[in-house]
């Protein structure tokens, strides 16, 4: 079942220091975000985020600890002047194409500036055909390019479970090069959260059951803090693309 969620400013956990530190490398944009610093200029942005349960918040303490309501907090204290609004649209056990046709849905009902894509976890578990994916992303990306919506690409989360069932490698080298051709940025999340777990920092798999939704809220914490980096570096390279 689709869930759509426009989130409320998150509370103060959202805004607290960084739980993870992470390789810098790893925050890197790569590309500007244009459409996102026209719209924060303006003073009204609206992200919409598309994937599965992990945008929903799933194992968390309340939709506030998920990292696009944390996401939306961060933003909105770092442009206490704009209205940011961080919609959420996913379901469990959605690939690639099935969030595609979720995200045109979505865009036809409300004007969106920027677009973060989960993807690739789904079509990893069920060993899809990795080119199926990539022609979906593709269409999609030049659709977004096409409307003047950025994007940005999410690569699937760290699992040992899921390295250990799945050859998730494909996947992960499909959306480097898809986010590397559309000139889009893209999350690492896999070698994020591969480095906080083997750095002792979260690690939801092996938390004591009674402490696992805390874990849980952590890892959104930091995911949301890393979003809201790569973000902060791909504005500065849309600023010096307008400086040029």
């Amino acid at each position: 079942m689709a869930l759509l969620i426009a989130l409320p400013l998150a509370t103060a956990a959202g805004a607290d220091p960084p739980a993870c530190t992470e390789p810098p490398e790893l925050l890197e944009a790569g590309s500007p975000l244009p459409a996102t610093l026209q719209a924060l200029r303006a003073g009204s942005l609206r992200i919409l985020v598309i994937g599965g349960v992990s945008v929903l918040g799933a194992g968390t303490s309340g939709p506030e600890a998920a990292w696009p309501a944390r996401l939306q907090a961060l933003l909105r204290e770092r442009w206490p002047k704009a209205t940011i609004e961080v919609a959420v649209r996913g379901e469990r056990g959605i690939n690639t194409t099935e969030a595609s046709a979720l995200m045109a849905a979505e865009l036809a009902r409300a004007p969106t500036q920027l677009v973060l894509w989960a993807t690739g976890t789904f079509s990893a578990v069920r060993g899809a055909e990795v080119n199926d994916m990539v022609e979906t992303l593709n269409e999609r990306l030049e659709a977004l390019k096409a409307a003047g919506i950025d994007a940005l690409l999410i690569d699937p989360q760290f699992s040992r479970f899921l390295r250990a069932n799945a050859n998730i490698d494909p996947y992960l080298d499909a959306l480097r090069l898809v986010a590397a051709a559309h000139q889009v940025p893209l999350l690492q999340r896999w070698e994020l959260m591969r480095h906080w777990v083997e750095t002792e920092q979260v690690d939801v798999e092996r938390a004591p059951k009674p402490q696992r939704v805390a874990a849980t809220d952590r890892l959104n914490a930091c995911l949301a803090w890393a979003v809201a980096a790569v973000l902060r570096d791909g504005l500065a390279e849309a600023r010096a693309a307008r400086s040029d």
